[in-house]
């Protein structure tokens, strides 16, 4: 038996690597006492983050409590992988911390279904993405082991991560190729692979009682644990890639890099990343520039340059001015470049052996619960084809996607109980549109499409929390056109203001924390107090998602579900069956909050992603 002590919070903590059969006996031994106390503590060690990636190892599996700690070292095989499998088969409940990775990784290497390990899971992290949602570069202690170990634990927790990259270096490895490289049966590693487990179990003591203190409700937790299993199991299937579009791709969007980039080298920018010489050149024809960042430079980021070009959001023509030609140039060589490498290349070197790549899906990503995906897939233009045409739905199927129509302002309709707004909702049918309900309302049966623009950005303003400049920007209209329309917005809604003001007292008397409308804790900025709008809606839109995924699991149509994108559930279906699949996840996605109707729409397309936004494949 190798021994290895450390201090925690002032105790004597021991790990224990067992080597022979005595050694296993006594682990048993100890495993048959620990559970009878509570949850035990699981963890994984691995050779890195691509569980789906070929000569992918599982490591060590370690067991734990508060005060002590086993290490199998899953990697040799025989008994270590015997005992780790056996003894998971035999607890009824786990601590693990960010767990949708250690279920994958049982799942892939060890042979425990992720759905025969997650019921009997407490995440930690979820309990402390409940108790504050932000990061440390938002002012929180974040949601890594490490960080929340040192603030409710043992300041000096991070120490042993320390230590290994050190080791790392020492043998020649850097932070990400040392956890493949270190030797098995390394001191530090094996140490740092045993207190990870026994943080946990403290870990997990505190954030109960901070659950318990600040009342958060078991249902959200309950709740929260459902959603990460639901993305795991996403994230298990993975995404079909088109091999024999992607490899190209790449390469069309190099030449495609080269070309703008030329174009922006014509009026003085050699590189297109290099803010200040965008910013002079830009200032050098004329265009004046006001945005800064938080060095004091003049900001040259993606929308500064998108209104520059006379483009919104979704790359598309705003009509307001001629397009700044380097504004555009260099807007879409830093795009070429980002696709080719973060998209197109990645899907062919990221893909598995059966030509997939394996997305995380994050639950809880923003503060807000909003969701996020790895590979940057929810961060796609609503409006391209090109990098969602190399994903491709199941052979003899196509996809769908349903889509939440018009849910911000569904949602702010009904947490602000803006009356007009949800008569328009409740009595407009199937094809109502609450932008140009609201350009009539205010201009009267004559309102154009450009009132019905303005609207529709003073309205996501109110949403987004974005100021007339932003919204003027985004719609090309003057800044005066916009001042009044949000001025007559607010008249026609004169519930949004006031409830904006009420929920941001309730987060004054309660330490500058919104609790939403599913109990979730959304802390507000001081600074910026006016996001507590876009809070309350976000994170309400989020949960109306959440929900959708656990009726869409109940109707059995999980087996099909792909990836959450925003308000999105994309899908792939058998094709004769896909009409009758699309209005099923319809029919999941359509619910009521608070008398206001929350509909959905399911587009059927062709093979590929990308069909459904052009694509002809």
């Amino acid at each position: 038996m190798q021994i290895y002590r450390h201090e925690v919070a002032g105790e004597r903590v021991t790990v224990h690597v067992p080597e022979d059969p005595g050694d296993f006996r006594e682990f048993w031994e100890w495993l048959y006492r620990a559970r009878k106390r509570g949850p035990i503590a699981l963890d994984t060690e691995t050779t890195g983050l691509q569980i789906f990636s070929p000569g992918y190892r599982l490591r060590t599996v370690q067991f734990g409590d508060e005060h002590d700690a086993w290490v199998l070292l899953y990697e040799r095989g025989g008994w270590h992988a015997q005992y780790a499998r056996e003894a998971i088969g035999r607890c009824e409940s786990f601590l693990i911390h960010n767990a949708a990775f250690d279920w994958l990784v049982l799942d892939q290497h060890a042979g425990i279904p992720l759905e025969d390990l997650a019921p009997r899971t407490t995440d930690t992290r979820i309990h402390a993405a409940l108790i504050d949602p932000r990061q440390p570069s938002e002012g929180g202690i974040g949601t890594a082991l490490k960080p929340l170990s040192a603030y409710w634990v043992d300041p000096a927790a991070p120490d042993t991560q320390g230590g290994l990259t050190k080791v790392f270096n020492s043998l020649g490895f850097t932070k990400e190729t040392g956890w493949a490289g270190i030797p098995l049966t390394h001191p530090t590693f094996l140490l740092y692979a045993g207190l990870d487990v026994i943080l946990t179990a403290r870990l997990a003591l505190k954030l109960r009682r901070e659950l318990a203190r600040l009342s958060v409700r078991p249902e959200l937790v309950a709740y929260e644990h459902e959603i990460a299993r639901l993305c795991a199991h996403m994230q298990r299937r993975g995404l079909l890639v088109d091999q024999d579009y992607a490899v190209p791709l790449a390469g069309r969007l190099a030449e495609e890099a080269e070309k703008y980039g030329a174009v922006a080298a014509r009026y003085g920018v050699s590189k297109v990343g290099s803010s200040t010489q965008v910013a002079e050149a830009l200032v050098g024809m004329g265009e004046r520039l006001t945005e800064r960042t938080k060095s004091g430079a003049l900001s040259t980021d993606k929308t500064v340059l998108l209104p520059l070009a006379d483009l919104d959001r979704g790359w598309e023509r705003i009509g307001a001015r001629e397009p700044n030609p380097l504004a555009y140039a260099v807007l879409r060589a830093k795009r070429a470049a980002k696709w080719g490498k973060t998209y197109a290349e990645a899907f062919v070197s990221k893909a598995s052996a059966a030509g997939r790549i394996h997305p995380a899906i994050s639950p809880l990503a923003a503060r807000t619960g909003r969701m996020s995906v790895t590979a940057g897939l929810h961060q796609l233009p609503s409006s391209d084809h090109v990098i969602r045409r190399a994903i491709l739905a199941e052979p003899g199927h196509v996809m769908v996607s349903t889509d939440f129509q018009a849910v911000e302002m569904r949602v702010l309709a009904a947490l602000a109980k803006v009356r007009r707004m949800t008569e328009g909702f409740v009595n407009g049918g199937d094809e109502f549109d609450i932008h140009e309900f609201t350009a009539r309302l205010i201009k009267g049966i004559d309102a154009t499409p450009k009132d019905r623009k303005i609207f529709k950005g003073a309205g996501f303003g109110k949403v987004y929390g974005g100021g007339i400049a932003t919204i003027s920007k985004q719609t090309g209209a003057t800044e005066a056109e916009i001042a009044h329309a949000v001025a007559a917005y607010d008249r026609a809604f004169p519930e949004i203001k006031r409830a904006s003001s009420r929920w941001q007292r309730q987060a004054f008397q309660n330490g500058m924390v919104l609790i939403s409308a599913t109990g979730r804790r959304l802390p507000l900025d001081r600074d910026r107090t006016y996001s507590v709008v876009n809070y309350a809606c976000q994170s309400a839109a989020r949960d109306l998602l959440g929900q959708a995924m656990l009726d869409a699991e109940s109707a059995g149509l999980l087996e099909f579900c792909r990836l959450p994108i925003h308000d999105e559930l994309l899908a792939s279906v058998p094709k004769r069956e896909a009409e009758e699949v699309a209005r099923e996840f319809e029919r999941c996605m359509t619910m009521s909050l608070y008398g206001v109707p929350i509909v959905a729409t399911a587009d059927v397309g062709g093979r590929s992603w990308g069909s459904l936004y052009g694509a002809d494949y």
